[in-house]
């Protein structure tokens, strides 16, 4: 299951797409294969803190898409993540072209096993552009009502769009506010969306703390575990899940 192109998106901000992006593409890196990051999320970076390269980008990727310079220059190396390199969006502005985006993913299959890309939210540019490329797409949901119906949206848009291969991580799981948000359970959360699921990732203050500080999770704890069975499953291992 070489060269596989892997969109991570969502239908609203605040699911913790950008974080689940960063920890898949490092669990798939820790298994050996060279894997690339790209976040397509202009002006809301967080990817690069994230993955440890944060002051190390030169580039990013609306100078490779506009032809400023080519991507073997905005690729960084992550220093917590053998096999795992990232170029990070733009500060500001920049635009995804679909044609851009696909030359470029083109450009960089032979040279990496597996290429992750991190959409921004919402069914804009960068979420056209990533739907052409890639094989397959993962939605990444917090189990409240509205992600979950949006989230049907985005499934839906995608089948629209011939991206079939869809997977979803239930994110950011707090089992005590499910009755009160009037969702019986995960599973409700499944049927609703229509998507086989991927993985459930709790609520974390390890998570939280590794995003902010651009650290590594702790390899002996379970949210290590849960992205390592994630990255497994997403390449055809059946594992079960780890329940929170």
């Amino acid at each position: 299951m070489s060269n596989r192109i892997t969109m991570i998106t969502s239908g609203k901000g605040g699911t913790g797409k950008s974080t689940v992006a960063v920890h898949l593409a490092s669990q798939l890196a820790a298994q050996g294969k060279l894997t690339l990051l790209v976040e397509l999320d202009s002006a809301l970076r967080s990817v690069d803190i994230i993955s440890g390269v944060y002051g190390k980008t030169v580039y990013d990727i609306e100078d490779v898409l506009s032809g400023i310079c080519d991507g073997s220059k905005a690729v960084v190396k992550s220093p917590l993540h053998p096999n795992l390199s990232v170029i990070s969006a733009p500060v500001s502005g920049g635009v995804v072209r679909p044609d851009a985006l696909e030359c470029f993913c083109h450009r960089m299959k032979p040279h990496f096993e597996q290429i992750i890309i991190d959409t921004a939210a919402g069914l804009e540019a960068p979420f056209c552009a990533a739907a052409g490329v890639c094989d397959t797409a993962v939605l990444v949901v917090t189990p409240d009502p509205v992600c979950v119906r949006d989230a049907r949206v985005v499934s839906d848009l995608l089948w629209d769009k011939g991206v079939t291969n869809q997977r979803m991580v239930i994110n950011r799981l707090q089992t005590e506010r499910l009755a009160r948000m009037g969702i019986p359970d995960l599973d409700w959360c499944i049927d609703q969306v229509g998507v086989r699921l991927l993985g459930v990732v709790p609520e974390s203050v390890d998570i939280a703390l590794a995003g902010a500080n651009g650290s590594s999770l702790p390899a002996t704890g379970r949210d290590w575990e849960i992205f390592h069975r994630i990255a497994l499953r997403l390449t055809g291992q059946e594992l079960p899940l780890v329940m929170t």
